[in-house]
């Protein structure tokens, strides 16, 4: 087996690294944004695939990656793990049903809650103790479904007709255009911008440069929140006016 994983904050990454240190202590994960990807899954039938939810649906980044390499995904077996803030429904049925298409066995389905990333809005915020113990949680969840897969029994989270239809009138109707295409939206402010160049360095889209000595941002915006958590400077937003908290794996370990 191994791991196939977007993320912007490492809430993904840590926890497909969870549950193949259970699975297999020996397999590795790897981000789509590695080269060597296409490679490895030539080469394995079992993957686990691990990613966030963007208002109850999959990252456009994801999407695409998957629909431009579809003929890698027949008779590939599957288990799917979706990471969240809050609550998504079907959060790992959107890829499972995706990959399915394209001609996969889905194995099973997991759902994580996870700290919200979105740092430049106060909801979903909470202490950093209660993100320590959040992080904790999905780890050991992520274990034990490791083991259950393992033994035959994978969990079937976000998989069926029944998790479709709440995440469907939960919330993707509602927002259903925010992850429809790349966004134009967000902004760099350039009198905090210091010109350091580690958003550019960071995007997974190379959305964003340095013009002038600033940041200057694109069209092609996946809303991973990356760039926005690591800026030294705090001078990036996307959906709120101003930076409440940078949010990132490594201050809830």
């Amino acid at each position: 087996m191994i791991g196939i994983y977007f993320s912007g904050t490492g809430n993904s990454k840590y926890c497909i690294e969870k549950f193949l240190q259970e699975y297999d202590s020996g397999a590795e994960a790897f981000s789509i944004e590695n080269e060597e990807l296409l490679i490895k899954i030539r080469e394995h039938e079992d993957l686990v695939f691990s990613y966030p939810v963007q208002f109850s649906n999959l990252p456009k980044i994801v999407k695409d990656f998957v629909d431009q390499h579809h003929q890698l995904w027949k008779n590939k077996r599957v288990f799917v793990i979706a990471t969240m803030g809050l609550f998504s429904g079907d959060g790992a049925g959107l890829l499972a049903r995706m990959l399915h298409q394209h001609g996969a066995v889905i194995t099973g389905g997991l759902h994580l809650k996870m700290p919200d990333s979105i740092s430049d809005e106060k909801a979903l915020k909470r202490s950093i103790e209660k993100n320590r113990h959040l992080v904790a949680d999905a780890g050991k969840k992520a274990a034990e479904a490791a083991y259950k897969t393992k033994n035959g029994t994978p969990p079937q989270e976000g998989i069926g007709p029944f998790y479709h239809l709440a995440g469907l009138f939960g919330q993707r109707l509602y927002f259903y255009n925010r992850t429809k295409h790349y966004t134009n939206q967000l902004k760099i402010n350039t009198h905090k911008c210091t010109g350091c160049g580690l958003c550019a360095a960071v995007c997974p889209m190379k959305n964003i440069t340095l013009v002038d000595g600033r940041a200057k941002s694109g069209n092609q915006c996946t809303m991973c929140y990356r760039c926005i958590n690591r800026c030294p400077g705090q001078a990036i937003t996307l959906l709120g006016k101003r930076v409440v908290e940078q949010c990132r794996i490594e201050n809830y370990l």
